[in-house]
């Protein structure tokens, strides 16, 4: 069985659309509420590597803990980054999805889910 974590926000609707499709593929996954506990340390470190020339991908630009941060986001180390997205999970791009422990999805698209799972 493939091993998929899947990082949700209730408040969501992104998040709801890509839970339902994943329902409805019958794929088996671990929900974790983004907010109560953000994405492990090395899971956004992952996703930092996965997208090297657009630090912004990993975060939530649009939500109002984003806005009100008021920061470059490319001025920040690795670290720093990760720091502050642990700091708070509304800051983290959702659905964070993680698959087989080694690849991270941002977001919700059905063409890449479909790529990935089936």
């Amino acid at each position: 069985m493939k091993k998929i974590i899947f990082y949700s926000y209730l408040k969501c609707s992104t998040c709801r659309k890509a839970e339902k499709w994943l329902k409805s593929k019958d794929l088996e996954f671990q929900l974790i509420d983004i907010v109560k506990e953000p994405p492990l340390f090395n899971f956004l470190n992952l996703a930092l590597k996965e997208y090297p020339y657009n630090k912004k991908k990993i975060f939530n630009t649009r939500g109002k803990a984003f806005k009100t941060l008021n920061l470059d986001i490319n001025v920040l180390s690795r670290e720093e980054i990760i720091q502050l997205l642990l700091s708070d999970g509304k800051l983290i791009k959702r659905p964070f999805l993680i698959y087989e422990g080694k690849k991270v999805i941002l977001g919700f698209n059905e063409i890449q889910y479909a790529k990935q799972f089936i």
